[in-house]
């Protein structure tokens, strides 16, 4: 968290561009009626990196193992993405019309190595970046003026924004939480045990077993499985929730009614696409005090390591 008087400088500073700039107020109060948490960003982030690692196909989870090419079509990737989430109407000159004005996009996924180029020059750039080792990302928007830009050296003339003018960036979301990649964070020794069965069933099993009480994305089970019927995979009859369900072990989806189970045990609730896992025990006078949930009659809380593993209870019908 920023100390009080660096916020309240930021906050002034945000202020005075507002004022400045009537096109990129125009501009930054439409993005934040379109997506006022961010929420819908940091998806797009998300499910881009995640598109560009084509995991179901390659097995791929970070960054670094990306081709070159692939690094640098990312941008393009993002732009795209937006477009299509928020359905922003294409541009005169720049990417985008957003309220009425020309908007170019620029994604690093270095912070500060947005490239810009000669033509955008006077014009607005939204400028993002999201890093997966960190798990975080930042949109802001920028009027593109001479004098705050390095020179370009490379072949194209690309220009980068001055480290001193940075402030100029009207931050849309800052260093913004990006919903993590549970597989590049995952201690090494629990991936290289997810990854070392040969059936995609059994490697997502063994990632429920071990990546209990985090979200995990449905790209991060496509991935894991390398299946088309990935999703199959995680369900009842046969799939990763019924066969842990033995080992005391509960797989919430999306639905409703089953975060609601995630709320009451006071777990990360999944978000669309998402899933948590976890082992539950059934209350005993000792662990009355502890979040629970009523489940098939009788109230289960978060196991601990001493719990002895015993079924769990079945989870709520489906409800959206």
């Amino acid at each position: 968290m920023l100390p009080i008087d660096v916020s309240a400088a930021a906050n002034m500073q945000s202020q005075l561009l507002l004022r400045e700039d009537p096109e990129l107020a125009a501009v930054y109060a439409q993005l934040r009626e379109l997506d006022p948490a961010g929420h819908r960003f940091a998806t797009v982030l998300r499910d881009t990196i995640d598109q560009l690692l084509n995991g179901e196909v390659t097995g791929r989870f970070d960054w670094k193992t990306l081709f070159k090419t692939e690094k640098t079509h990312a941008g393009t990737v993002v732009e795209i993405n937006l477009q299509r989430e928020f359905k922003f109407d294409d541009g005169t000159d720049m990417d985008y019309q957003i309220a009425g004005f020309d908007v170019d996009c620029k994604y690093s996924q270095q912070f500060g190595g947005w490239m810009i180029p000669p033509e955008a020059v006077g014009h607005l750039c939204l400028l993002v970046w999201a890093d997966d080792y960190t798990s975080r990302w930042s949109a802001g928007l920028l009027r593109i003026v001479p004098e705050w830009l390095n020179s370009g050296n490379n072949r194209d003339l690309k220009l980068t924004v001055k480290a001193a003018h940075r402030n100029k960036i009207l931050w849309l979301w800052h260093d913004a939480e990006l919903p993590e990649n549970v597989l590049l964070h995952m201690p090494a020794a629990d991936r290289q045990a997810v990854f070392g069965y040969s059936s995609g069933q059994a490697r997502l099993n063994e990632l429920f077993r071990r990546a209990q009480k985090r979200r995990i994305g449905r790209n991060v089970v496509r991935t894991v499985a390398q299946q088309k019927d990935y999703m199959k995979r995680v369900r009842g009859n046969g799939g990763a929730r019924s066969a842990l369900q033995r080992e005391g072990i509960l797989i919430m989806g999306d639905y409703d009614s089953h975060r609601q189970v995630a709320a009451q045990l006071q777990l990360p609730v999944p978000r669309e696409g998402e899933f948590v896992s976890v082992r539950v025990a059934e209350a005993k006078l000792e662990t009355a005090s502890l979040p629970g949930v009523i489940l098939d009659g009788r109230r289960w809380v978060v196991a601990s390591p001493a719990d002895a593993v015993q079924p769990a209870p079945a989870l709520p019908l489906h409800t959206k």
